[in-house]
């Protein structure tokens, strides 16, 4: 009963052995193959729009895709059928002495399993974000394609158009600032016009309230003239007897 129990372990064990190499290898290519799509969309892009190619590549790269995805996800289930039937094998075991060993291969195949599962899900959201993302950008060149192509004449007037508002906009934009500037000037006049006015009326109000004092700069004025004239008339006088005595 014993001989038999450790040849099921046994065969359990090379079941999931083989599950585990055949997933082992399926990644490997599962990831170079989302690494070439990668690549072959980058340069598929820089390529011209006429070119059927990458179209026939893109499709035939997603069947693969597929198909593999399928393989490993059937894979997984059986090693995890595998690793559910060593948990019941080792709960139902006769040999205590042999339970802490069995626990400890049971544990490190599950550990293996959890590995793959989660390198696989990775991969695949990897694939999946790539090709949305080369989907949506071959669909933005598609449109910037057809609409160079089928609107070129409408673009260049849409261009010109584009131009003459550009223009305008920074007409209004000059003369915006030119009236603002005249506007500020005609201001500052009409404020020293105002100042002008103010102190003409100043100057009136003190000329009428204080009459004697005009008066009297009057008089100093007319007494400064005529002490100018006496002046050059004795220095006249003076000099034309000088210039006699000279003579004589």
């Amino acid at each position: 009963m014993a001989a038999g129990s450790s040849n099921y372990w046994e065969d359990l064990r090379k079941q999931a052995r083989q599950l585990e190499n055949e997933l082992d290898l399926k990644l490997v290519s599962f990831s170079k193959l989302c690494t070439s799509y990668s690549h072959s969309n980058a340069r598929d892009g820089r390529r011209d729009s006429s070119d059927t190619t990458p179209l026939l590549n893109g499709s035939s790269q997603d069947r693969m895709f597929e198909t593999m995805a399928i393989e490993i996800e059937q894979l997984l289930a059986r090693l995890t059928g595998v690793n559910d039937k060593m948990a019941e094998y080792t709960n139902s075991a006769g040999v205590p002495s042999l339970n802490a060993a069995l626990m400890h291969t049971l544990q490190r195949h599950r550990d293996i399993l959890q590995d793959y599962t989660h390198e696989f899900h990775k991969t695949k959201a990897n694939f999946m974000a790539i090709r949305e993302r080369e989907n949506l950008m071959g669909s933005v060149r598609k449109d910037i394609e057809s609409y160079k192509s089928g609107s070129g004449v409408n673009n260049r007037r849409t261009e010109l158009f584009l131009k003459e508002h550009d223009h305008l906009r920074n007409s209004d934009r000059l003369i915006e600032e030119t009236i603002s500037i005249a506007m500020a000037t005609k201001e500052n006049m009409t404020s020293q016009r105002g100042m002008l006015k103010s102190i003409h009326s100043r100057m009136n109000t003190l000329a009428n309230r204080f009459p004697a004092v005009n008066s009297l700069i009057q008089r100093i004025n007319l007494r400064k003239r005529r002490d100018s004239l006496i002046l050059g008339g004795v220095i006249g006088i003076c000099t034309i007897l000088l210039l006699l005595y000279a003579f004589h």
